[in-house]
């Protein structure tokens, strides 16, 4: 008989598995570096988020951060440069399950998201998987007939803007999961730098009631642990708390006042 593989449980099928106040407690990598992924998903930390937007990881890297992480508990959720039909079709093909799109704004830019993640004629994905990780090169049976369940979506909410269609964003079909971040959100308010202002929580809070109104989850990224814990006590589902380039600089920040005389 052909050998036949099957991938990992996706980020929407994880957190639907969660009881009453449980969560996804999770960190980026930033750095590029497949050690410090491999540390990532080996730390206990439940989910990992690769970020290609503000960082220079590019496809090869993600791949490479992918394989370094496969194998470990921890779930690798890659967040693409941009809402792109081009780059999330080669994110899927490289073999991101688990995609977070930025700066989703309108309902408009959600529903784009999700033709971009969709073979036709439910949507525009390109069909390569066969020469492709997303299938492990034809291993994982019936891949292309099953490819809607094998990948997760989730979109970022991180405008003024997104929080007024909040409701409506959440509501697309085929949108998995709400992620919000309060950095850009804050910057969107005039309240650049400023994540914990009032204003800023309560837009974040305003966004959670929307999300979870749709019957949709909801995540924040949220480095203070205090308002992290503020934002889980409030229903998000998932939380990203650090990242590996701040731990090595705060790690490496103590270690220098410790031991450097001035």
């Amino acid at each position: 008989m052909p050998f036949h593989l099957d991938l990992p449980q996706t980020f929407t099928q994880r957190v639907s598995e969660l009881g009453e106040g449980d969560y996804l407690a999770g960190m980026w990598v930033c750095s590029g570096s497949p050690v410090a992924a491999e540390i990532a998903a080996a730390s206990g930390m439940q989910w990992v988020l690769i970020d290609a937007e503000h960082s220079p990881i590019d496809l090869q890297i993600t791949t490479s951060l992918l394989q370094a992480m496969n194998g470990y508990p921890a779930t690798p959720v890659v967040r693409v440069p941009a809402n792109e039909q081009v780059l999330i079709k080669q994110y899927l093909d490289l073999g991101a399950q688990n995609l977070l799109v930025p700066m989703v704004d309108t309902p408009a830019d959600a529903e784009a998201a999700v033709r971009s993640v969709r073979y036709p004629p439910r949507g525009v994905r390109g069909v390569g998987s066969a020469l492709a990780r997303a299938s492990r090169w034809n291993a994982v049976d019936s891949y292309l007939s099953r490819a809607e369940d094998l990948v997760s979506l989730s979109v970022q909410i991180e405008s003024a803007t997104a929080v007024d269609h909040a409701a409506e964003i959440a509501a697309v079909e085929g949108i998995d999961a709400v992620f919000v971040g309060p950095s850009d959100l804050a910057a969107s308010m005039g309240l650049l730098g400023q994540q914990t202002h009032p204003e800023v929580t309560d837009a974040v809070q305003r966004t959670f009631d929307a999300v979870k109104a749709a019957g949709k989850p909801v995540g924040v990224n949220a480095f203070d642990p205090e308002q992290a814990r503020k934002y889980l006590a409030a229903g998000a589902s998932f939380v990203l708390v650090g990242a590996d380039v701040g731990l090595m600089m705060n790690g490496a920040r103590t270690w220098a006042e410790t031991w450097v005389r001035d």
